[in-house]
This record gives C-alpha cells, sequence and structure tokens, in this order.
C-alpha cells in the first residue's frame, strides 16, 4: 500500500494556468508559484463582484480521536465526486501549519486518492503566507515595544500590553517568557509570551477581510495595549497597520492549486479551530463561489467548534450561508467514542457503534439548530463491517438522516459518488433555513453561556475574577455586538479531553477572555486549552527527511 506522500508524488498534475482556465481565468489573472501553484490576483477577484454564487456545502465532523474521522480527505473527495457527476465544483480548505505537522496531527491536504497537490510545498513553506502573517504580527509587537523605549507619547501602560509574539511552530518554553532583559539598550524588561501563528489575530483578519481595503482598516483597529488612565491603544495609533497591509498584500490573494484528479482547489488562511475560529478565508470562499456551481469547504475540528464558528461567526460576518452540511464518521473514531481502546478497534463490536453514535446525534442536533440539512459521511476503512455500518445507518435512519457510506481515500472521487449525489438533492431541495445562534445584541457573557449550554451541553459556564468585568468593559466600549469565538479542547464536548461520546452536565471554566476588535470577535479561552501548543515526546519531525532521492520523506 502506497504512504500518502508516495501517492502525491505520481499525481499527474496539470499546468496551473489549466486549473485556472478552467476557472475562465486567463494567464493575466494569475501569479504562478512555480508550475503547480498560483495565487489569484487583487484585480481578478475584484472583476468577480456582481457574479452570480453557487450553493455552499460545510463539511464537518465528530469529534476527533486517535483513530481517524477524515474531514480533510472527504471534503476532497466529495468535491471530486461532485465533478464527476457534472457539477463544476471548487474546493476551499485552510493552509497548513507547520506547529502540527512536525508535531503529532500531520499535514492537511487530505489522504490516500482524495488529496490535494502539491502536497509537500501545502504542507511546508507553501506561498508563504504564514511567513507574511507572522512578520505581521511580529512587526507591531515590535513596534510597541520600540514606542516604550522612546519616551512613550500614547502614556502605555506597560502591565497592560496585551500584543504576544507568534510564531508557526509548536514551542512551549516560549509560552511565558521576560524580554528587554540586559539593561536600557534592550529597552524595557517586561512579562510576555508567545502564541501559534494560526492563533493570531491577523491571521483571523486575513480571513475575515473583504479586499486590501479592509483589510488595513481591520489591522487598524487591533487593541494591542492600555494606557494608564485605562484607554486603549491600537495599531492605528501606533502608525503600523500601513506597514502591516504591505506585508500582508500578496498573502491575501487565494491560493490556486489542484487536486489528485486536477479539480481546482482554493486553499488560503489556517486559523485552528480548537483556539481560533477554524475557517479558511472569506475572499477564497467568496471567489470559488463565483467561480463554480458548487464549493465544498471545511470547518477544523468536530463541528462542537469548527461547524459552530464557520455558521456564528465566518457567515455571520461575511453574508455567507451554506446550502447542506455534511457530517464526517469513521465506524472505527465512533468505537473509539463508545469506550474500546484503540488496540482493539479491528474487531467487530456493533455495540460500541450503537454506543458512540451518541457523539454523532449529538452533532446532528446541534447542525439542524442552524436551520441546515445534513448528511453523514461514513469515511470508509477496510476493517468496517458491514454489520456496523448496518448500525450506523440504522441509527442515522431514526434520526431522519442519511448515512452514505464513502471510499474516495482508496477509489477518488469514484468512490464518493453515491455522497455528491445525497448532497446535490440536500442542497438543491431548498432545505436550508439558515440562523446563527444568538443575536448581535444578546450580551457577551450570554452568548459565551449559548455556546457552552447549547452546543456544549455545559450545565453552567463558570469565570475567573475579573471576566465578566472585562466584557461589560468591553460592551461599553462598543464592542458589545461581536461574536463570540470558543477556545478549548477538540476531543470532546467537555473541557476534558479524555471525556468521550456525548457528556452533559460538566462545568466549563473560562479562565480567558480577549478582544479581537480588528477581526471582529471575542475569545473566550477555557480549561486548560493553550494558545502555544507543545510537542509530543516524539514529534513527527523525528521521522522527516530528504532521501537519496532528494525527495522529502515523512509528511504524512
Amino acid at each position: 500500500m502506497q504512504s500518502d506522500i508516495q501517492i502525491a508524488r505520481a499525481a499527474q498534475k496539470r499546468d496551473i494556468s489549466e486549473i485556472a482556465a478552467g476557472l475562465g481565468l486567463t494567464d493575466r489573472q494569475i501569479l504562478p508559484y512555480g508550475h503547480d501553484k498560483a495565487k489569484i490576483t487583487h484585480d481578478a477577484i475584484a472583476g468577480l463582484e456582481g457574479r452570480p454564487q453557487g450553493r455552499l456545502i460545510l463539511v464537518t465532523a465528530i469529534n476527533p480521536t486517535p483513530a481517524g474521522e477524515g474531514k480533510t480527505t472527504t471534503t476532497v473527495g466529495l468535491g471530486d465526486a461532485l465533478n464527476r457527476i457534472g457539477k463544476r465544483t471548487t474546493i476551499c480548505i485552510r493552509e497548513a501549519s507547520l506547529g502540527p505537522n512536525f508535531g503529532m496531527k500531520g499535514g492537511a491536504a487530505g489522504g490516500g486518492y482524495a488529496q490535494i497537490v502539491p502536497m509537500e510545498d501545502m504542507n511546508l513553506h507553501f506561498t508563504g503566507d504564514f511567513h507574511a502573517i507572522t512578520s505581521a504580527h511580529n512587526l507591531l509587537a515590535a513596534m510597541i515595544d520600540n514606542h516604550i523605549h522612546w519616551g512613550n507619547a500614547l502614556d502605555i501602560d506597560t502591565r497592560r500590553i496585551t500584543w504576544r509574539r507568534v510564531m508557526d511552530m509548536n514551542d512551549r518554553s516560549l509560552r511565558d517568557i521576560v524580554i528587554g532583559l540586559g539593561g536600557p539598550a534592550n529597552g524595557f524588561s517586561r512579562q510576555t509570551g508567545f502564541d501559534i501563528t494560526v492563533a493570531s489575530e491577523v491571521m483571523a483578519i486575513l480571513c475575515l477581510a473583504r479586499d486590501p481595503e479592509d483589510l488595513q482598516e481591520r489591522l487598524g483597529r487591533i487593541v494591542v495595549a492600555e494606557t494608564r488612565d485605562r484607554q486603549p491603544v491600537t495599531a492605528r495609533d501606533l502608525k503600523a497597520c500601513g506597514a502591516m497591509t504591505v506585508l500582508l498584500r500578496d498573502a491575501l490573494q487565494p491560493n490556486l492549486v489542484q487536486t489528485l484528479e486536477n479539480n481546482p482547489a482554493l486553499v488560503h488562511g489556517g486559523p485552528f479551530a480548537n483556539i481560533a475560529h477554524g475557517c479558511n478565508s472569506v475572499i477564497a470562499t467568496k471567489a470559488a463561489l463565483r467561480l463554480s456551481d458548487y464549493v465544498v469547504t471545511e470547518a477544523g475540528f468536530g463541528a462542537d467548534l469548527g461547524a459552530e464558528k464557520f455558521l456564528n461567526i465566518k457567515c455571520r460576518l461575511s453574508g455567507l450561508a451554506p446550502s447542506a452540511v455534511v457530517l464526517v464518521a469513521t465506524i472505527r473514531a465512533l468505537k473509539m467514542n463508545g469506550g474500546v481502546a484503540k488496540a482493539d478497534l479491528a474487531a467487530e463490536d456493533v455495540s460500541a457503534v450503537e454506543r458512540g453514535c451518541a457523539n454523532l446525534g449529538r452533532h446532528l442536533d446541534n447542525i439542524r439548530s442552524f436551520g441546515l440539512p445534513v448528511v453523514v459521511a461514513v469515511n470508509h476503512f477496510a476493517g468496517d463491517t458491514e454489520a456496523e455500518i448496518a448500525a450506523l445507518q440504522s441509527y442515522c435512519s431514526g434520526h431522519g438522516v442519511m448515512a452514505v457510506p464513502a471510499r474516495h481515500w482508496a477509489d477518488g472521487g469514484a468512490g464518493a459518488t453515491d455522497l455528491a449525489q445525497a448532497v446535490v438533492d440536500l442542497a438543491e431541495g431548498g432545505l436550508a433555513d439558515f440562523r446563527t445562534l444568538y443575536p448581535d445584541e444578546m450580551p457577551l457573557w450570554q452568548k459565551i453561556e449559548t455556546v457552552c449550554t447549547r452546543i456544549h451541553r455545559a450545565a453552567r459556564v463558570e469565570a475567573a475574577p475579573g471576566i465578566r468585568a472585562q466584557l461589560t468593559a468591553w460592551e461599553a466600549a462598543g464592542h458589545g455586538r461581536m461574536p463570540i469565538c470558543i477556545a478549548k479542547t477538540q476531543y470532546s464536548f467537555s473541557t476534558d479531553p479524555e471525556l468521550r461520546g456525548a457528556p452533559d452536565g460538566h462545568v466549563i471554566p473560562v479562565r480567558e477572555v480577549r478582544l479581537n476588535a480588528g477581526a471582529g470577535f471575542i475569545v473566550a479561552i477555557c480549561g486548560q486549552i493553550m494558545t502555544m501548543p507543545g510537542l509530543p515526546r516524539h514529534p513527527a519531525a523525528e521521522v522527516i527527511g530528504i532521501n537519496a532521492d532528494g525527495q522529502i520523506d515523512g509528511l504524512f
């Protein structure tokens, strides 16, 4: 059996200009990065304004487990399958972070015969977008400390600087640090830290901005600190937003690549869903909708994080609305949710599948609460038995939804045509009546409680000292209409990553809140989730390298 990277390396790729031409884009409307990837220019994006839009399909999943779910793989396979049945379709997904690539999660290009290529480029430096975001973010950090060093004309309270630095790598040693040591020439000493780039507000802004002008306006609104009399200090006050926009000018242009079956894919932006809003860029999604009949996109991690944020944040702030939702599950993951250890997943266990379906059922209920029709994609593994699949389909039938086995990992788009037809039937059936979970005018703390109790099924939400007062102050400052971004573990509805299935009655503790005034949402950090991850005991970086033929090995 070939590995993902071997399959990707054998791909018969077309020149990226051919892929662009299939979307109606000329050579002058793309900026090639070699022969197999390109950016779509700002002028080309602007020229799409006013065109009719295709249908948007959201792919999400049950809570992730070590058994694997295959959300990105299903997104790619479904896109290929829709093209096979005659629906001109573009895939929209996020870019990969170096942190999980060299950590434990692996890449973000799909798998098997449902992949986006060039896989190695996409999972590494790609077109440099993450480096641009990191540079723009850290330029602002440098300008804060430089302003203080040269007299602090804005009277910034150094105890109330909230803007941390970022890097696109897992490094727990940088979570909390002291800078400015070594004497007056090195600035003023203060405690700060690093987050991973995908948690940066600059990343969120790039993914929500409409165009370069909106990007600069949003960057200017970033609140980085308070003065001694508790007034906000912004990037605009520091005169940083112009230079930040310059660094991000090219990064704002969506990246065009292709699937193994030579179908178009826009890969742009990459906020994590456990600590950020988990969606690819609005610019890429809207461009794809004006270039295609269908757009298949995904939201990060399980539906309780990714889909909730896609719907309550991205759709609310952009005006997007899905026509249907695909909820991905595997028999293996359901058995883990039903209490089976990873080492025992190979044995047939119908009762464990039935127990694990409680997790699936809760996600189904949550998606339906947004007024959206849903189909379950059963991402097929070779060891799945007929009895186990029948048990899952019976459960779904009892909940009024279809569960469609899909074999895209092994067979590419041909293995997912039944799923594609089911999606078309839902999307073109006019069943969607999209609504967000809470209104803009709801108080911020009540929004947090609403998400935690209605989506995560907590019995109550607890706030660390000062949290509610901070939210009240932000409301008074005009930020009360913002949506909420819950940052918590992706592995459970609760804040305990070991509590699988469908727990309820738990308590969600909010230990910190962060104002993302430029992006336009409030982040509530819950439980023990970290905005700078660490590496595992044996990181993937240990097995990544260059082989004797000069090719990359070890990426997955």
